[in-house]
């Protein structure tokens, strides 16, 4: 909450000549006077989330939040390790998936010497049989790596062929052992995924608790909503209602401190920086709150493993990922994650289909982690981001707006009800249109997808094409490219458009750059003979053979020669003529001098270009 005694901004000189300037700018960029503005134009500026918090162009004083306990204390927000080694930082970590247990033990061994710091391995039908799970195992110091586990079914007999490997291994601190077995029934039965049962998790509990380990039965996978679609708040809210349910089967008989111990969580972390920062400190502080009401404070520091978001991942242009993955996990680091795992920047791919090998795609992953810790040294300071009064505040708005959620999935039942009545889905479906929305309408950048897109590069295979997540954020651009790519190898060639630049440079450039840039995007090709008077226009659109046309020039210039242009487009046989702008630009043109639709800002591309590759027949 605000300082009381904080002077307001108008009378705070700095802020007020700030407040000034942002009037000017946008007085300038709207094309109106300052007076015509809001008292307070700096709101002009803020932006929306999909949780509806508000994200402000500037934080001052007047945002400053209460300072939170170091690291290590109630409620967490800075971190649950208040003696964390700022030499390690967070635990480097990879899915290992071979199903080969001799292959899969050199794949850890190999990764624990070139970076990894813990161990993270599937079993069962997701990877090596579990049976030969000591042999996928063996050489592993497990005070000094952490295991996870991903069996799936399978859990309680992986549980209890790792227990008999423990049982084996000597150490004198036995308690330094740490274990995730990953049972994850209420998570992934969300995901349509098969896994243990709740009745099989809370005997895998028990086992647990008895043990003289740190072995941790459940994981609560909040990445399963965010991959569905879902907001951070609700990310973060439905994992808590999640833990809350197994907390209820599990406490009736046992100690809460034990059973708190039993739950860690998974989230995954995108490339906006700052909700992922934020991200993780909220989610601490809710889950700190749980324990608090349950009695526990203490014991409300449950585990993180951060995992780098599929859902952002692109098909088209997938270098990127590298950018997006390192974002990510620069976010999860700064924001407090004990465990970190990049996936690979060609994971929304088959393997093999860059034409580079899995080896390297896993060491830029894991490059991409050791570059931060060693080079950036980012773990050497716990809790970076402390103190921000951007990073505090959204952190608290995240964790009220989550809770608020939670309370909504209470209200209904639970999170078992609330997945039974399908109020979840719904909730999160409603997101993810909401956001495929301001991606179609490119309010949202996919960076190679929707903007800026790489229109040269190789097509992709058909099992690429059939491959990745359907709520991937640029999926249905990809989906666009992927029918430009059966195009040309049906055709030849790429669909394609000619570009009409009506007037000098200055007058269309801006429009012939959104239009090449738009097209591109659905995977048409661009075809610019530059300004041409109407005989030229004519013999261009002739040469070039598009069915598709578009006027680019400025609103003032159309007035004059878009009706000519489009009369000479037309004889020239061009099927569909546009133009790069509003209707209003020509609404006092003849009916027939019109074109047949506009390509503006704010468009639904998606559809407008589904549309163009339908009338080209792709």
């Amino acid at each position: 909450m605000p300082i009381a005694s904080e002077p307001a901004a108008e009378s705070v000189p700095e802020y007020a000549a700030w407040r000034k300037g942002v009037a000017g700018v946008l007085a300038k960029a709207r094309r109106v006077e300052i007076a015509e503005l809001p008292e307070e134009p700096e709101h002009l500026l803020a932006e929306t989330t999909y949780d509806g918090l508000t994200v402000a162009p500037l934080y001052t004083r007047r945002d400053e939040l209460p300072e939170q306990p170091l690291p290590g204390a109630f409620p967490f927000v800075r971190g649950r390790d208040a003696t964390r080694d700022v030499h390690r930082g967070w635990y480097v970590t990879a899915p290992v998936t071979s199903s080969d247990a001799a292959a899969a033990n050199r794949e850890i061994l190999f990764g624990l010497e070139n970076g990894h710091s813990a161990a993270w391995i599937a079993t069962g039908e997701r990877g090596v049989p579990v049976e030969q799970l000591p042999t996928a195992l063996a050489g592993l110091l497990f005070e000094l790596a952490p295991l996870t586990v991903s069996a799936g079914p399978a859990v309680g007999a992986a549980a209890t062929r790792i227990f008999a490997v423990l049982d084996e291994y000597k150490t004198p601190d036995r308690a330094a052992i740490t274990v995730a077995l990953g049972a994850a029934p209420l998570t992934s039965r969300f995901a349509g995924v098969d896994d243990a049962g709740l009745p099989e998790t809370l005997i895998l509990a028990d086992q647990a608790i008895a043990r003289e380990e740190t072995i941790r039965a459940i994981t609560v996978d909040g990445t399963v909503f965010h991959d569905a679609g879902a907001s951070d708040a609700q990310e973060l809210g439905a994992a808590v209602a999640a833990g809350l349910e197994y907390l209820r089967a599990l406490s009736p008989g046992r100690d809460i401190a034990d059973v708190l111990g039993q739950l860690e969580f998974r989230y995954a972390a995108t490339d906006d920086q700052f909700a992922t920062i934020a991200k993780f400190r909220a989610a601490r502080q809710l889950w700190a709150r749980v324990a608090h009401v349950c009695g526990a404070p203490a014991f409300g520091d449950a585990p993180q493993h951060a995992v780098t978001s599929a859902a952002m991942m692109t098909q088209r242009d997938p270098w990127v990922n590298l950018l997006r993955t390192t974002l990510a996990a620069f976010g999860a680091g700064v924001g407090g994650a004990d465990t970190v795992t990049v996936l690979p920047f060609d994971s929304a791919l088959p393997v093999g289909e860059l034409g580079v090998s899995k080896s390297f795609s896993d060491r830029m992953a894991r490059n991409t982690q050791l570059l931060l810790l060693e080079e950036s040294r980012l773990g050497h300071v716990q809790d970076p981001g402390a103190g921000s009064w951007y990073v505090e505040d959204l952190t608290a708005a995240l964790a009220d707006k989550a809770w608020e959620f939670m309370r909504e999935l209470e209200a209904a039942g639970g999170y078992t009800a609330a997945l039974d009545s399908g109020l979840l889905a719904e909730r999160i479906a409603e997101t993810h249109a909401a956001r495929d929305a301001d991606v179609a309408h490119r309010k949202t950048a996919v960076t190679g997808v929707n903007e800026f897109p790489n229109l040269a590069e190789k097509p992709l295979s058909e099992a690429a094409r059939d491959s990745g997540l359907s709520t991937r954020y640029g999926a249905a651009f990809e989906e666009l490219r992927n029918r430009s790519d059966a195009y040309l190898a049906a055709n030849g060639a790429r669909p394609k458009a000619l570009l009409v630049p009506l007037g000098t440079v200055a007058e269309h450039n801006v429009r012939v750059t959104f239009i090449a840039n738009l097209l591109a995007s659905g995977g048409i090709e661009s075809v610019n003979p530059g300004p041409l008077d109407v005989d030229g226009i004519a013999a261009a659109a002739t040469e070039s053979g598009a069915a598709i046309a578009v006027l680019c020039g400025s609103d003032k210039r159309y007035g004059t020669e878009a009706g000519g242009a489009v009369e000479a487009l037309r004889a020239a046989g061009v099927g569909t003529v546009l133009l790069a702008g509003a209707a209003k630009a020509v609404a006092d043109l003849s009916e027939t001098q019109r074109p047949d639709g506009y390509l503006a800002a704010k468009i639904d591309a998606v559809a407008a270009l589904s549309g163009l590759l339908e009338k080209v027949g792709a």
